[in-house]
């Protein structure tokens, strides 16, 4: 099933399925339901998302090669930032940043695969995930 996101409200709803209240983290049977749905993931851009970021909850897409971060792939994306209006910042990865620093997007160069963690409110999210594909590729 090629499950297709068409807008902002239907990635966060869905995100927000997969996550619970305070007071229901220790109900084994809902956590058990609520992931059933991670087994029908959505694409966007046509990405397959495989997962939510550990420490910021966004939405991961697989992108369909493994990256190393080099200054020219840097250089690269640091392009597609400033199309979107965005800066960039280095931690332990890129991090794509509004101007009021909301954190948009961040890639990851794992060990045999690039996942892209967006979040879900961005409305051009589509469009960015494909450029930062394009300028890793």
């Amino acid at each position: 099933m090629d499950n297709v996101i068409e807008n902002d409200k239907s990635l966060g709803s869905f995100v927000a399925g997969l996550k619970t209240a305070r007071d229901k983290v220790k109900d084994r049977a809902a956590f058990v339901e609520r992931s059933q749905a991670k087994y029908n993931a959505p694409k966007v851009g046509g990405f397959q998302m495989v997962g939510l970021g550990g420490s910021c909850g966004k939405p991961a897409f697989l992108l369909p090669f493994a990256t190393r971060f080099t200054l020219e792939n840097i250089e690269r994306l640091e392009a597609v930032a400033e199309r979107f209006g965005m800066t960039m910042e280095y931690g332990a990865y890129p991090h794509f940043k509004l101007p009021d620093n909301t954190e948009i997007a961040a890639v990851h160069d794992w060990l045999n695969e690039t996942h892209v963690y967006l979040r879900p409110s961005y409305d051009q999210k589509e469009a960015l995930i494909q450029a930062i594909a394009d300028a890793l590729k």
